[in-house]
């Protein structure tokens, strides 16, 4: 069994910063790629940054520059660090880790930017 927490959403003015956080726990194996997705009220699920274990690092084109992911391999946690933070940014964001080549999901936490 493995459980995902993500903490660090909320409510920003646009320009500002968040940081998420995502701490991975229980039957952990082969922990892989570790990453961010979004998905914003009435548009799908979409990918916002992943870090592979060997430290391989993808951003969608849309917070290239803004947003930095990283991970603590040692604690099996993943971060997002957010800034510049745009209204387009709102959205639900979720923690996804690929673990013996299973996908687990977080419950996913708010981030609301206005304007």
């Amino acid at each position: 069994q493995v459980n995902l927490v993500e903490s660090g959403g909320g409510l920003v003015q646009a320009g500002g910063s968040l940081r998420l956080s995502c701490a991975a726990s229980g039957s952990i194996f082969s922990l892989n790629y570790m990453g961010w997705y979004r998905q914003a009220p009435g548009k799908q699920r979409e990918m916002v940054a992943t870090i592979t274990s060997d430290g391989t690092i993808n951003y969608a084109p849309s917070v290239k520059g803004r947003f930095t992911i990283s991970r603590d391999n040692t604690r099996n946690k993943v971060y997002l660090q957010m800034n510049s933070l745009k209204p387009e940014d709102t959205a639900v964001y979720y923690c996804k880790i690929q673990a013996s080549v299973t996908d687990y999901w977080g419950q996913g936490t708010q981030v609301t930017v206005s304007s």
